[in-house]
Formats: structure tokens, C-alpha cells, sequence
């Protein structure tokens, strides 16, 4: 199809005054009028660039910009209550406010897993940079996916208000290969240079997020771990009766122990002695509950009230009796 200079020009008046309509919600007949009223280029969507001689959109004139899509689709990607093909058909729709190459950054492989709200006011920054660092492409340019450096942060019993970086503040560097979203929280699934294993951090613990331009090892390590049962035993969650209970942990729990109860004002956390703190609060009782507290060991215990240590009690001798009848044959 043919397009000489001036066809092209009436194109571009169609498309400033169908978007002007749009926008005001008004007739075209309308939008003709505003445009003709204002010298400027400020109602247009398509302006003119002299210095390069071209015509550009102009960014400012959208409605949303990518962080805003970005939340809209996970909020999908969240809820539980829709079906993963509408999940995936709603975010369609919110991606279509953007680019292209904006909507393939909003429909990255986060995988949804199903755990209190953070004060880190840069996690989706953080989680933009991750992003851009684990993506083969970035605005249809070649990306090498790369390693990432942070610090990483940590609560204290004496501040629970304020948390302070982990090993005296020592930067961590870690190969990122997934984001976990599991109850509200990011999680960074990456392959750790020194353990040289897989592991997982939480995106609103992190600080200084920088990507390193050194391309990511553990490629082999991320392809032998199927992902759905990995994130079913990181984030193991349990229903039960409800109770106010009362628990004991060593002190280097505490990040843990915050994970799993938050640190609201229905939360009391109390140290006692040097090396012991307790949380007191709602929860509810079952046998995964018993389950992980008995993963602690001698390192936690549950104090009160006396009924569930009753029944955790009765839960260890079950257990204990079973592996019992195994050992007699």
C-alpha cells in the first residue's frame, strides 16, 4: 500500500483527535474544536520531535503507566478465587494499556504460590530490576541474563519497627531465575554462588538492588527443581481450630517467626533472657502447625495455653508410638 508525506500527516491529525475524544469523552466534532483553540502540542498523543525530525507518543498523555499494569496483573495472578486460564486472559486485557515490549516485562514467569504488609517503599523498583535482570530481552534488544547484588535486611528484637542488614551489612550476590508471589510477599528465587544452591529471598527484605552485568550460573541447578513442588514446601500453610497461644524460640528465629506471624499490634513479641524470645498470638491448631513447630526442635516450644501443649503432646507420643511399631516389625 502506497502512503505519500500528506496521507501520512492525515493519519496522525485522525489519530490525536479520535484519542483527544476519547480521553475527554466527548464527539470528535468537539475534539476538532479543543485542538483548533490550543497552539500548543499538549492535547496530542502524537507529537513532533524537530531535533529528529520524526513523530513520537507521548508518554505522559497515558492513563497508566507500567508499574500501575504491572500491580493490575498480579493482583490477578494472586486470587485465588479465578482460574488460571481467566487469569491469564484478564491480564491480556490490562497488558493492552501498554507496549509491546512493556506488556512481555508484565508477563514474566512470576509463578504464583499461595503469606504482613512491608514499609520498603522500593519493592516494585526491586522487582523491575529483577526483571529486566533475569529477561533474555529487553525492549526487543538482546539481554544476557544477570547476576544481581544486595543487602539483605533482617528484624531485631529490640526494633521490630526498623530491621538492620544481615551479616554486618555484607553484599550479597546471588543468579535470580524466578519470582515467587506467595500471601501478598515477592520472593526471589536465585542460585547462590557460595552454598551453590537454590534458594529464596524475600524482595521487601532486600536493599540497594543493582544487577552486575555478569551472566548467571545455576542453570543446571534451576532445571532439575520442579518448581510447583519447591514452592509447596517453602511456603507450607495449615488450617485449623483457632487459639491464643504463646510460643518460645531462640533468638535467631526471630526472622522466621516474623515471617510467619507479621508484626502487628495483635502480635506480641517479649525477650526473655538472653537467648530466648516469645510471640503471642492467634493461630490456628493442626497437625502441619505441630509440624513446624516440631521442626525447631529443642529451639522452640509451645507454653500455653495448657490444652494445645496438651495436644501437642499427645501428637509427639502418636508419633513417636508409630515409628515405634516400625522399629518392632
Amino acid at each position: 500500500m502506497y502512503a505519500d508525506r500528506r496521507s501520512i500527516y492525515k493519519d496522525i491529525e485522525e489519530i490525536n483527535r479520535i484519542a483527544l475524544a476519547l480521553d475527554e469523552d466527548c464527539t470528535l466534532d468537539e475534539a476538532d474544536e479543543m485542538l483548533s483553540e490550543d497552539d500548543s502540542d499538549e492535547l496530542k498523543l502524537v507529537k513532533y520531535d524537530s531535533s529528529k525530525k520524526g513523530f513520537y507518543i507521548d508518554p505522559y498523555r497515558r492513563k497508566y503507566d507500567l508499574n500501575d499494569i504491572r500491580l493490575l496483573a498480579e493482583c490477578v495472578y494472586s486470587a485465588k478465587f479465578i482460574a488460571e486460564s481467566q487469569a491469564q486472559r484478564l491480564v491480556n486485557v490490562v497488558s493492552s494499556f501498554v507496549s509491546d515490549h512493556e506488556a512481555e516485562k508484565i508477563q514474566h514467569d512470576a509463578f504464583l504460590t499461595d503469606r504482613v504488609k512491608t514499609n520498603n517503599k522500593n519493592v516494585l523498583n526491586y522487582i523491575s530490576t529483577l526483571n529486566d535482570a533475569m529477561s533474555k530481552s529487553i525492549g526487543g534488544v538482546k539481554h544476557v541474563p544477570e547476576k544481581v547484588t544486595f543487602k539483605y535486611l533482617k528484624y531485631s528484637i529490640h526494633d521490630l519497627s526498623n530491621q538492620v542488614e544481615r551479616r554486618q551489612g555484607e553484599t550479597y550476590k546471588v543468579s535470580p531465575y524466578r519470582l515467587l508471589i506467595n500471601d501478598g510477599n515477592y520472593y526471589l528465587l536465585a542460585f547462590d554462588d557460595k552454598s551453590q544452591k537454590m534458594r529464596t529471598y524475600r524482595v521487601d527484605r532486600m536493599k540497594n538492588v543493582s544487577p552486575t552485568k555478569e551472566p548467571r550460573d545455576g542453570e543446571e541447578v534451576f532445571r532439575s527443581i520442579d518448581i510447583r513442588t519447591y514452592a509447596q514446601r517453602t511456603f507450607s500453610m495449615y488450617e485449623g481450630k483457632q487459639e491464643h497461644v504463646t510460643l518460645q524460640f531462640i533468638m535467631p528465629l526471630l526472622d522466621t517467626v516474623i515471617d510467619r506471624f507479621g508484626t502487628s499490634r495483635d502480635v506480641q513479641y517479649f525477650q526473655k533472657g538472653d537467648q530466648y524470645f516469645t510471640v503471642t498470638t492467634d493461630v490456628k491448631i493442626s497437625d502441619q502447625f505441630f509440624g513446624w513447630i516440631l521442626g525447631f526442635g529443642r529451639r522452640a516450644a509451645i507454653l500455653s495455653p495448657n490444652h494445645v501443649v496438651e495436644q501437642f503432646t499427645a501428637y509427639i507420643e502418636k508419633i513417636s508410638e508409630m515409628y515405634k511399631e516400625y522399629a518392632d516389625g
